[in-house]
């Protein structure tokens, strides 16, 4: 059996319609897995998912809000009434309203942010990993930052959120681990994406960031689907509590 196949696998992915995300389900469903496609927007939900039909994988798109707990109950107990078990869940979606110092971030911007992308990422966990823990296997990936790892005068909110995701990875490895669920983070660095679009379409902030990478580039979403498809596939089975950095080499550099 291949290191990496995840056949017989289901993978619940958030924020999985663009970016990161989709880059992950596609891997994913190409080693084997039955994946679920989430955004916020049904259509493009069901645009990803068929196209992945349209190559012969199974894919079940179900639109979700991460901001609210109703719907990311709805997402899991979607995917547990098609396929009746999540083998693997990757908290990908996060939100950022703010760029700017922490000392002018509004208190509903600082506070959607937590409640966004540390919130959700505590309330699937909680919805999913009982389910695992019953079948003795299971894994939680959880995309988190480089900014998780950095000061930053700019992105206050986003990078203690992120910090936030690293520590829930190590608390829920602990709690978790005698039922062989392991659960990470992936920490990318600059990832050309929509979402990083203000950074990487800034020519300053871009020519800046690739001067202290290794690489000399920023990375493609499909560089950090690899590392999700190792972390959920039987190549990762003695990892967990742990934060893998995918940045170019920036963050050991600068």
């Amino acid at each position: 059996m291949s290191l990496f196949t995840l056949e017989g696998k289901v993978a619940l992915i958030t924020g999985s319609t663009k970016g990161i995300g989709r880059a992950i389900a596609e891997r994913m469903a190409e080693h084997g897995a039955k994946v679920v496609i989430s955004s916020r927007n049904q259509d493009a939900c069901d645009e990803v998912a068929a196209e992945l039909t349209e190559r012969g994988f199974e894919a079940l798109p179900v639109a979700c809000n991460i901001n609210y707990p109703e719907q990311l109950k709805q997402i899991v107990e979607a995917t547990l009434a098609k396929w009746g078990r999540i083998d693997t869940l990757v908290c990908n979606a996060a939100l950022n309203p703010y760029f700017g110092p922490s000392q002018n971030i509004p208190d509903e911007a600082f506070d959607k942010v937590m409640h966004a992308n540390v919130g959700s990422v505590h309330r699937l966990c909680q919805l999913a990993i009982p389910g695992m823990a019953e079948r003795g296997d299971g894994a939680v990936i959880i995309v988190s930052s480089i900014g998780g790892l950095k000061g930053t005068d700019a992105l206050g909110a986003y990078a203690i959120s992120k910090a936030a995701d690293m520590q829930i990875a190590r608390n829920l490895a602990v709690e978790w681990g005698p039922k062989n669920i392991r659960v990470n983070c992936i920490a990318p660095g600059l990832i050309r994406t929509d979402f990083a679009k203000a950074l990487w379409e800034n020519p300053d902030i871009y020519k800046a960031t690739v001067a202290k990478y290794p690489l000399r580039r920023i990375g493609e979403p499909d560089e950090i689907a690899g590392a999700a498809v190792y972390l959920a596939s039987a190549a990762g089975t003695f990892i967990t509590g742990q934060t893998l950095v995918i940045d170019g080499g920036g963050t050991i550099a600068s």
